[in-house]
């Protein structure tokens, strides 16, 4: 049986001159379908939800058309998107929140954090029988979360520096309360019991601020998984969404095989291969889950290839995760393409090779353009639009 899988993603919105932020996101979404596209904490912040789909392909055109209408958007604007969990030049200043009562609260509620929640995440929904049995397969797939958080790895530099980190994103999400591993529980009415409690606590308000690396969803019948930054690539977000569709399913198989919940008990090191992959990416070593000793990082994701090939097939999606993971493995992540163009040109240009992926272009990013532009001060924000360069190109298959 076909299983199907939707994505939303996050991308930050600048001023493509300067490389700042810009809170003008309602300007990009004015011009946007409603249906699909939303606000989020940050006013430098746009989502776009995808459709459900049962087919890698599928899933990957729509990322695409979604990229390009906000493309479109940002640029009649003079502004640009893109889609990766950090932007090297984020400054300190608070970037103006969406002015909405659940916003606000939280930005008074949690100051520093929300303050510094200048980062952007892909998530991934994939459908599952009941609530129940999501509950149940959190506690199955989190071993095997690092590794796609290693393959999304994304947000290096932080307020204009490298921050040694393959994922810094990682790092500012798990501030809040309630991110990082999951736990287990033993049924969703645990989980939900789990829920309230916190609520009554008074340090979440609702169960959309339960930030787990993977949660049931609050509204529909999927699994999700938080655990990963913003993707450049759209290509990139199809490869974590076809292992973690097969992660799903394979657990699920186990998990009515073995006639119940079974829970591998010691949940404590999962932190710990967070942080790793967090630390490294693709380019250093990781934990494998099933050793629980550091190994490097093609190896624990081979690793999960093979465990995961028979899932992989059912849905129809071997040779196009094969051939998106060996092509990932050889370029290396998206980190290590950002501190490669950090070291031979500036920042600058960083910002613009992540406009260009997001948009879906391959080319060498353009030399940086010293003599009209200069790498801002820390706490800075953009105010006034400045025009796009470059055109919108077709995104390869």
């Amino acid at each position: 049986m076909t299983v199907c899988v939707g994505v939303e993603e996050e991308f930050h919105v600048l001023d493509p001159l300067s490389g700042l932020l810009a809170p003008r996101a309602n300007a990009i979404l004015s011009r946007l379908p409603r249906r699909g596209f939303t606000t989020e904490l940050q006013q430098s912040t746009v989502e776009s939800n995808s459709g459900v789909h049962a087919s890698l392909h599928d899933l990957y055109t729509d990322l695409v058309r979604s990229r390009r209408l906000l493309d479109t958007a940002a640029s009649s604007q003079g502004l640009a998107v893109v889609a990766a969990g950090t932007v090297p030049l984020a400054g300190v200043a608070p970037v103006p929140a969406t002015p909405d009562p659940r916003y606000r609260h939280m930005v008074d509620e949690y100051r520093a954090v929300a303050d510094e929640q200048l980062i952007c995440g892909a998530q991934i929904h994939v459908d599952v029988p009941d609530r129940d049995t999501a509950v149940r397969l959190m506690c199955a797939v989190s071993p095997w979360l690092p590794p796609l958080l290693a393959l999304s790895a994304s947000s290096p530099h932080w307020l204009g520096a490298d921050t040694g980190y393959a994922s810094w994103r990682t790092m500012l999400w798990q501030r809040w309360p309630t991110a990082g591993p999951a736990g287990c529980f033993a049924d969703a009415a645990e989980y939900n019991a789990h829920v309230r409690e916190l609520i009554r606590s008074g340090v979440i308000t609702d169960a959309g601020m339960i930030y787990y690396d993977v949660r049931p969803s609050a509204h529909q019948q999927t699994l999700e998984l938080r655990i990963c930054d913003a993707c450049p690539r759209a290509e990139t977000v199809v490869l974590i969404a076809g292992l973690f569709r097969a992660l799903v399913t394979d657990a699920g198989r186990r998990l009515q095989a073995s006639g119940g919940h079974q829970c591998p008990g010691r949940h404590e090191w999962l932190r710990a291969a967070t942080w790793r992959a967090a630390r490294s990416g693709l380019e250093g070593a990781l934990i494998d889950p099933d050793t629980r000793r550091a190994a490097p990082a093609p190896t624990v994701v081979r690793a999960m290839l093979r465990k995961l090939r028979p899932a992989l097939e059912a849905q129809g999606d071997w040779s196009t995760v094969l051939a998106l993971t060996e092509r990932t493995l050889a370029e290396g992540s998206a980190a290590r393409r950002i501190r490669r163009i950090a070291r031979e040109q500036d920042l600058l240009a960083c910002v613009d090779h992540l406009v260009a992926e997001t948009r879906g272009e391959r080319r060498p990013p353009r030399p940086a353009r010293t003599a009209h532009r200069r790498i801002p001060p820390h706490g800075a924000v953009a105010s006034a639009p400045r025009p796009v360069t470059g055109p919108v190109e077709a995104v390869g298959g």
